[in-house]
C-alpha cells in the first residue's frame, strides 16, 4: 500500500503525520509512505533521521504576510501544483493525506483532481486556512475535537483524536537520568518560545534561593540558545540546554513537570504520557485556541495555566516551587492527565486510511 502524507512546517503538523506513518509500518512493513513538505519546514530536519522519504515543494504560506509576499506566494502556487502532480504521478498512491501547513494544500488539491482518494487531519478546535479550504474537496476529515465537526461539510468528518508518536506510548514508567532531583522540561514548541525562555531565566535566581534540588532540560530554539546557556551557567544550575530535542519522548520520561505552550500536539503528548504541566498558551494563536486547549486540562486538574500577560520569573518560580514541594499534587495531576489521553488515535486513523487506500 502506498500513502502520501503532505504538510508539516511545524511540529504541531508534522508529528501527528509521523505517528500515522509509524502505525502504518507497524501494521505492515511493506507499506510505503512518502512525505511531501518544504525545504524550510521542520520535516527537512526530522524525517531523514527517522528513515522516511521526503519530497519538497516550492510553496509559501499566505496568511499573516504583507501584500508583496502574498503575491509572491500566489505566483509560486502553479509551480507547486505541477511539482505535486509529478510526485503523485510517479509514486501512484492509494491515498493522499494532508496534516496541515501550507505544503499540504497543493498536494491534496492535485490528488483530488487526479481522482485519488484524499483526507485531512485537523488537530485544533478551530481549523486553519488550508484545511478550511481543503475540507470542501477531500473525501474524509479526521478531527481531534467533536466541536470542530460543525466547521466542515456534513458526513465527511470522524473524530479520532490527535495521534502521538509511538515513542510516547512505550511503556517506561520510571523516570531516568534525574539523579534524585526534581526535573523540569521547558520547551516552547519546535522553534522555542522567547517569552517562556525569558520567564524561565528570570525564575532562576528565585528557584536558587528556594534551595530546591532541580534539574532542568530546556529546549530553547536556535535564536535564544546562547543567551539561555550563559544564564544557566551564571547561576550554576544543573541544566541541559538544547536548541531542539530530537528524542522528546525520552525527555518527557525524564521529567517530573513540563513547562510549555498549549498547542494541540503538545496537549496530546502530555495526556498520552500522563504528565503534569504548567501551560503558558501562545496568546496570538488563531481565536486564542491554545488557551481553550489549556483550559481543558486545568478543569480536569491535570495542569496549571499561566497566561502570558501574567507571566514573570517570580510567578513561574513560585508555581514550580509549590508543585515541587508537594509531590502528592504532582501525582494527582498525572493521574488526571492520563485520564484525558487517547492512545488509540493513530490506530483509529490508520484503520480509516487502509479502507480508503484499498
Amino acid at each position: 500500500m502506498k500513502i502520501i502524507i503532505a504538510g508539516g512546517g511545524t511540529g504541531g503538523h508534522l508529528f501527528p503525520g509521523i505517528a500515522v506513518a509509524e502505525e502504518l509500518l507497524k501494521r505492515n512493513r511493506q507499506n510505503h509512505i512518502l512525505f511531501i513538505g518544504t525545504e524550510r519546514g521542520l520535516e527537512k530536519k526530522i524525517l531523514g533521521n527517522l528513515g522516511f522519504e521526503l519530497c519538497t515543494l516550492d510553496v509559501e504560506g499566505i496568511k499573516g504576510r504583507g501584500l508583496i509576499r502574498i503575491f509572491g506566494a500566489l505566483f509560486k502556487l502553479p509551480r507547486s501544483i505541477m511539482q505535486s502532480y509529478r510526485i503523485i504521478r510517479d509514486f501512484r498512491p492509494g491515498l493522499v493525506m494532508g496534516v496541515g501547513g501550507y505544503a499540504s494544500g497543493p498536494a491534496v488539491i492535485t490528488a483530488h483532481f487526479m481522482g485519488i482518494r484524499t483526507a485531512i487531519m485537523e488537530q485544533n478546535a478551530l481549523p486553519g486556512m488550508t484545511n478550511s479550504i481543503l475540507g470542501k474537496f477531500v473525501d474524509r476529515i479526521l478531527l481531534t475535537f467533536p466541536d470542530t465537526e460543525k466547521r466542515f461539510p456534513d458526513k465527511k468528518t470522524t473524530v479520532c483524536g490527535n495521534p502521538v508518536r509511538a515513542s510516547f506510548l512505550a511503556e517506561n514508567p520510571h523516570r531516568t537520568g534525574n539523579e534524585g532531583k526534581f526535573t523540569l522540561l521547558v520547551f516552547g514548541g519546535s522553534q522555542g518560545a522567547h517569552a517562556i525562555n525569558n520567564a524561565t531565566l528570570e525564575a532562576l535566581p528565585h528557584l536558587k534561593n528556594m534551595g530546591l534540588r532541580l534539574r532542568i532540560i530546556h529546549q530553547t530554539g536556535e535564536k535564544d540558545l546562547d543567551n539561555v546557556f550563559q544564564n544557566y551557567k551564571k547561576h550554576g544550575m544543573d541544566a541541559e540546554i538544547l536548541p531542539f530535542i530530537m528524542d522528546m519522548a525520552q525527555a518527557y520520561r525524564s521529567s517530573d513537570l513540563l513547562i510549555c505552550r498549549a498547542g494541540a500536539t503538545s496537549i496530546a503528548e502530555i495526556t498520552a504520557t500522563g504528565k503534569a504541566a504548567i501551560l503558558i498558551p501562545f496568546p496570538f494563536a488563531v481565536n486564542d485556541h491554545q488557551t481553550k486547549n489549556a483550559e481543558v486540562l486545568v478543569r480536569a486538574g491535570a495542569a496549571v495555566m499561566i497566561e502570558e500577560k501574567d507571566l514573570d520569573g517570580k510567578k513561574l518560580a513560585e508555581t514550580i516551587g509549590c508543585l515541587c514541594r508537594h509531590s502528592h499534587i504532582i501525582k494527582e495531576m498525572e493521574g488526571h492527565s492520563a485520564g484525558l489521553g487517547n492512545i488509540r488515535a493513530a490506530s483509529d486513523i490508520v484503520d480509516i486510511c487502509i479502507k480508503m487506500a484499498k
